[in-house]
């Protein structure tokens, strides 16, 4: 099989007051399609900035980053936004709805920022996939209108707009109740079984087991993969 993530001795450093910190060194890694992989471990010990790496909103010191055949640490940044809204979605803890659109109006800015569909099947598209999580009702609604729950549906759903066949996810129930944490995760279940590779930054050691790979970063280099040990 070939992998549709691929990272080969990527490292990143910063330098700071003229020492250099290391966050990241020499990370080798294949993510296959329709893995559901969790990326654990202690916070500080540079999950976040992988999940950076990996989506293009950070660029490595050093090493090669591949991602669905596009190679991301050759790309300039009005490329990397470009590909990144045609190619994968992102689902955030804080959600990171634009606060004065409309839920609805916040699944269709992916679409329209790819020009991808027309106005009025933009719209369609984007009804459709608030229905999928329940959220019609309150499509017009303002993100600040609704609860926490129902605004990560709405950043499940915005992920969706343009149908990548990645969806990255950083901490994304890190902000909800029990409850609320697993019906999302469960969505996430659900897109997996739909054939979507899903990545997830996670402190929550129960979601991390439900998931079917995990990796354990430590000091900024792989500490353990769970599909070694398969």
């Amino acid at each position: 099989m070939t992998p549709i993530i691929q990272l080969k001795d990527v490292s990143k450093y910063y330098t700071q007051l003229g020492n250099q910190q290391i966050v990241l060194e020499d990370i080798n890694l294949e993510i296959f399609t329709g893995e559901f992989l969790a990326i654990i471990g202690e916070s500080g010990n540079g999950k976040s900035t992988l999940l950076n790496l990996l989506t293009g909103i950070d660029s490595p010191t050093q090493g090669e980053i591949i991602v669905g055949g596009a190679f991301l640490h050759q790309m300039k940044p009005e490329q990397l936004s470009l590909w990144r809204c045609l190619n994968i979605g992102i689902v955030f803890q804080f959600f990171q709805l634009l606060p004065a659109l409309s839920l609805l109006q916040n699944v269709i800015l992916p679409m329209d920022f790819a020009n991808n569909l027309t106005p009025r099947d933009r719209k369609e598209k984007a009804m459709q996939l608030l229905s999928r999580f329940k959220l019609a009702e309150f499509a017009h609604r303002l993100p600040s209108q609704v609860s926490g729950g129902q605004q990560q549906r709405t950043a499940i759903a915005r992920a969706l707009a343009n149908n990548p066949p990645i969806i990255f996810a950083d901490e994304p129930t890190g902000n909800l109740d029990e409850a609320t944490t697993k019906s999302v995760f469960d969505l996430f279940h659900q897109l997996n079984s739909d054939g979507k590779t899903i990545v997830m930054v996670t402190h929550n050691p129960t979601l991390a087991q439900a998931t079917s790979r995990q990796i354990e970063i430590r000091n900024g280099r792989i500490f353990s993969d769970s599909r070694s040990l398969n």
